[in-house]
């Protein structure tokens, strides 16, 4: 139990645990130690923490959230790494939320971005060290030898003829004096890192041993099911819970901030006495919100001055003066995240205690809005993170609305109580990426290439109103709205460039999507180099290597990629391919799409992709985080898109929100940039090429340029050139 884990934390070795390691982090990433057990203090907070049991089990507590990315393998494989552990005895947990396993970049307890394996690297290995020094010391006074005479390999410390397993050594370290510092190894060293590493979550869930958020029980455990405003903004003016009562297995009916609920013994009698609940709404002030309307007032906005969220000379003189111009209007709609495991969350409230299970996030925030609902402090918040079914995002609001409400639930119920959305429920009352008008100007030289670019973006910003906003929105600019365009490298090479903002309210909850800005801003950015490059009659690789000269990271990613796909052999009879190059989270990706076109409909079969993410730590799992992304992104190019009518969201589950179906899955081959670059993200930025790789694709294979996801195929305005 996660109780027992956080006193055993707190007191040392516990049953069967002979060594706990906790380790900090200062701002400059030097790592200061105190005493050798978990009862000594720290002179900083602890960040994450490192058992070794006298069974020799190495057990590491994972401070983020196991969501699919493989994080259960990768920073396990870091404080082995350096350990010198037998993989084979690693076990890995989710940590409790506590301060101790905040962040290093955003001081909370938090999953997303694309940033725990680089976030981790140093803190990680410095933990593995660490223990290691206080093993060989405790096998250097076994031994009887100088420490420098002690090596260890594959969980043993071995000094000529004499050898001793950790478990046997981990009470004995326990009584030594942490160093103050340790060395790390020399990466010509690693063992482990950057080796093809099978994960070590893929057993549990294979066997079902793995539990998520949905597979939380126990005795006296009921399920609620909640119901809310079909409009955002909507209130309960009254309900009549006759005929929900009436249900058998259900218990009660309870009123709550977000809605009504029915608490059941299961979930079918809850759902069942939710669709009998009569409820009488106060719509509020949404009711008319209608994506049609939406798009016009923002295709008005995109026409007029926005806020400058990048500028360099004089853009509009600059196309005026261009020997010819290229004029665009691109149009990306809502999307739902749709994980496969509907959110869920089990909530167990006491005098003085209040128990959550669920796959989140955002522990941190979960814990502090929990300890709100509930009167009680932080610390008296136990969160037990699950797996989670998937996440994209959605699992990390700012309000932590399916945390709070399920702790609302429980509280007004006085019991127990595992609330359970259903996927109608999300998709219809979730939170959405949000929907973007674009316009771009482009003015282009005698040989083609661009000169001047004016560009307006129109969409809800996602920080708005958020804690987030102080940190991230600076003088009107949400930095994730305009990520891929302000900061794009064709427009950083261009002198006269000019990039605007307009971020309208519409009462329609907006959040981050795996990929967030650059879902769509790489959609757009590629699609408006590839029609550069066709209208100047330019090969689109070519153009890219000659925009992308001075950044090398592109260009290695987009060779690799052009080489692996076989960019300018023939294809056979009725395939198009089309390319796209794009950086986001601090990694370079490039994408060969090969499709066809198949009773009227487009038919991805095959995509090369090329990443530099710098250091792979784990590269089966970069590779099958590609292949994720691809998949993600290509749902959404080819098929999602979230439509509100009368103020209500007119999709409700896969039959009409369609995901891709496992028979239009292409062959994906993903293929790592050899680079001593600086670390970024693996699973985000694959997401963010694959529209603009397939919109192209469908352009050189048709001539229709899409310019609106999802990608349908239409005759659309042809550029003004």
């Amino acid at each position: 139990m996660q109780a027992s884990r956080r006193r055993f934390l707190k007191a040392g070795a516990a049953a069967g645990a002979g060594l706990v390691v906790a380790f900090v982090i200062p701002a400059a990433s030097r790592y200061a130690m105190a005493g050798p057990d978990a009862a000594a203090v720290p002179v900083f907070a602890p960040n994450a923490f490192l058992r070794v049991g006298t069974d020799d089990t190495v057990t590491v507590l994972i401070s983020h959230s196991e969501m699919g990315q493989g994080i259960w393998t990768g920073l396990a494989m870091l404080i082995a790494e350096e350990l010198d552990a037998d993989w084979s005895k690693v076990r890995v947990e989710h940590a409790p939320a506590a301060p101790a396993y905040a962040h290093t970049a955003f001081g909370m307890q938090m999953t997303g971005g694309s940033t725990s394996t680089w976030s981790e690297f140093d803190r990680y290995r410095q933990a593995g060290a660490t223990a290691r020094a206080l093993l060989v010391a405790a096998a250097a006074q076994r031994f009887g030898v100088p420490v420098d005479q002690v090596r260890t390999e594959n969980g043993v410390a071995i000094a000529g003829d004499q050898r001793a397993r950790y478990g046997e050594l981990a009470q004995a370290a326990t009584q030594l004096q942490v160093p103050a510092a340790v060395a790390l190894k020399d990466a010509k060293d690693w063992k482990l890192i950057g080796q093809p590493t099978k994960r070590l979550d893929t057993p549990e869930k294979i066997t079902g041993r793995a539990q998520f958020g949905m597979d939380v029980q126990f005795d006296g455990l009921l399920t609620a099911v909640v119901a809310r405003a079909p409009v955002f903004g909507g209130t309960v003016k009254s309900f009549d819970a006759t005929a929900a009562k009436a249900v058998p297995g259900v218990r009660n009916v309870v009123q709550v901030p977000s809605g009504v609920a029915v608490v059941a013994d299961h979930f079918w009698a809850a759902k069942l006495g939710r669709d009998a609940l009569q409820v009488d709404w106060n719509p509020g002030p949404n009711a008319a919100l209608d994506t049609a309307a939406l798009r016009e007032q923002f295709r008005s906005l995109a026409g007029s001055d926005g806020t400058v969220a990048s500028t360099a000379g004089d853009a509009k003189g600059g196309i005026a003066k261009a020997a010819r111009t290229l004029e665009a209007e691109y149009h990306v709609p809502y999307l739902a995240h749709a994980p496969m495991e509907p959110l869920n969350c089990t909530v167990k409230i006491a005098t003085d205690s209040c128990e959550i299970w669920t796959g989140t996030q955002f522990q941190t925030l979960d814990q502090q809005i929990a300890a709100k609902i509930t009167g009680l402090k932080p610390e008296q918040v136990q969160i037990h993170t699950t797996f989670l079914g998937g996440g994209f995002g959605r699992r990390a609001t700012p309000t932590s609305d399916f945390v709070s409400e399920a702790v609302e639930v429980a509280k007004a119920a006085g019991t127990a109580v595992k609330t359970v959305w259903t996927r109608e429920d999300d998709v219809r009352g979730g939170y959405y990426r949000p929907m973007y008008v674009q316009h771009a100007r482009i003015g282009l030289d005698a040989q083609g290439l661009p000169v001047a670019w004016h560009h307006v973006l129109v969409g809800q910003s996602i920080l708005a109103g958020t804690p987030f906003e102080a940190m991230m929105v600076k003088d009107g600019i949400d930095a994730t709205s305009v990520e891929g365009v302000a900061d794009s490298p064709y427009l950083k090479d261009i002198a006269d460039h000019r990039v605007e903002l307009h971020s309208p309210r519409t009462g329609i909850p907006v959040l981050w999507w795996r990929s967030v800005g650059h879902s769509y801003n790489a959609f757009v950015m590629e699609s408006l180099v590839d029609e550069l490059a066709h209208a100047t009659g330019k090969d689109p690789v070519d153009y890219r290597r000659t925009l992308l000269k001075n950044h090398p990271r592109h260009l290695a990613a987009l060779n690799l990629a052009a080489e692996k796909s076989g960019w300018g052999t023939p294809l056979p009879e009725g395939r198009g391919r089309g390319v796209a190059v794009h950086e986001s989270f601090g990694s370079f990706l490039a994408q060969v799409a090969e499709v066809s076109v198949e009773n009227g409909a487009i038919r991805v079969h095959r995509v090369v992709c090329a990443i530099d993410c710098g250091l792979a730590v784990n590269p089966e799992g970069v590779r099958a985080q590609m292949e994720s992304g691809i998949a993600f992104g290509l749902g959404a190019a080819l098929h999602s898109a979230l439509t509100f009518k009368d103020g209500q969201v007119q999709q409700s589950n896969y039959h009409d929100y369609q995901v891709l179906r496992l028979s239009e899955m292409p062959k994906i081959e993903a293929h790592i940039v050899a680079s001593t670059e600086k670390m970024g993200g693996a699973g985000e930025p694959g997401t963010a090429p694959i529209a603009p790789a397939v919109a192209n694709a469908v352009f050189a294979l048709t001539g229709q340029r899409l310019r609106e996801l999802p990608l349908r195929l239409s005759t659309p305005p042809a550029a003004t050139a």
